[in-house]
């Protein structure tokens, strides 16, 4: 792995943004970037493996001394092998990561990332937030804009409390919560600790080592992109396996681990959701989206109820049940699995 030493690193940030077949959307995405309002320098490096959609035509148009393509073959892609390549191929200060479908909301995105990493020297990485784009579900919105909320209090932080971190799964869950959606990592803390090479989750995965090696993460409230999904249920059920089977895997939980627990989910998240369409007057507005919901939170505990046992499925079902299929390498000996 190629580490630029110190004295050579002219940028102060390097945006990262992996693709393959991103659609059109990327083109905003790469124009909003490129659009950044900053006091300082950096530079935007593109990792596409294997691109058919005009992506690469589109980025070789527009290179300049500032933005650059670098293309692998899609059989060599992993989650925390092909970030930490393309980090080894940059130059900045710090490592700035998007993905292709994450489109920064303004054009202040970058500067609130660095701000925020500078603020404090022990920080290691910096995550900001997500919202919704304006044609998401109304409950994908509230959920998002609910989940980055509980970041604001305590913005930064570490590992404070060894005892609690040791007995307490929430806590742990909680510190090391990272998304390479919209990051950033300081490039001195990657060359200690790099990515893990990982099919999934390499970004908590991460997290979870450098939190556990004294260093320090913070939330950026104002570094905002938009980034949502509305998934079908069949794609919901199809992540939320990959999400449990990973966790179960790289940490050692079990999102869901009962019938009864995915049961008690179920119905209190439904109940949330459907007492809140009634309050807001959405069951009137969007009556499909309410009616939907709660067959989506089914999707979704079954998927972490099912991905909790992926290792005990039988594999054409584990393969059936996987969004990405790499996820399950290395689980089975002789596994039929293969990438694509």
């Amino acid at each position: 792995m190629r580490i630029p030493p110190a004295e050579t690193l002219g940028m102060k940030a390097s945006v990262i943004i992996p693709t393959k077949n991103p659609g059109p959307l990327f083109r905003e995405v790469l124009a909003a970037v490129l659009g950044q309002n900053t006091a300082f320098d950096y530079e935007v490096l593109v990792i596409d493996s294997g691109s058919t959609d005009g992506t690469v035509e589109h980025v070789e148009a527009q290179r300049d001394g500032r933005l650059r393509l670098h293309r692998i073959d899609p059989a060599e892609f992993g989650h925390g092998k092909t970030r930490n390549l393309a980090i080894s191929l940059s130059s900045g200060e710090f490592a700035v990561l998007i993905t292709h479908d994450a489109l920064p909301a303004d054009p202040h995105w970058l500067a609130a990332l660095v701000a925020a990493a500078e603020s404090d020297p022990r920080i290691a990485g910096v995550f900001g937030r997500h919202i919704a784009y304006p044609t998401a579900s109304p409950f994908v919105r509230d959920e998002l804009d609910s989940h980055f909320a509980g970041f604001r209090p305590t913005p930064t932080v570490g590992l404070d409390d060894p005892d609690l971190y040791a007995r307490e799964e929430g806590y742990r869950k909680f510190l090391h919560y990272f998304s390479n959606n919209n990051a950033l990592i300081r490039r001195s803390v990657w060359a200690e600790i790099p990515f893990p090479e990982v099919d999934f989750a390499e970004d908590q995965a991460w997290a979870k080592r450098m939190i556990e090696a004294g260093y320090r993460k913070t939330y950026a409230d104002a570094a905002v992109v938009y980034h949502s999904h509305d998934f079908t249920l069949w794609e919901k059920l199809q992540r939320s396996f990959d999400e449990a089977n990973a966790f179960r895997r790289y940490f050692g939980y079990a999102l869901c681990p009962r019938v009864r627990t995915l049961l008690r989910g179920w119905f209190e998240d439904s109940r949330r959701d459907l007492r809140q369409a009634r309050a807001s007057g959405l069951w009137r507005t969007k009556p499909g989206a309410t009616l939907r919901r709660p067959f989506e939170h089914l999707a979704k505990h079954l998927g972490h109820y099912l991905g909790g046992r992926g290792d005990r499925l039988p594999l054409w079902l584990a393969e059936r049940l996987s969004w990405d299929r790499r996820l399950l390498y290395g689980e089975r000996s002789g596994s039929r699995v293969r990438a694509g």
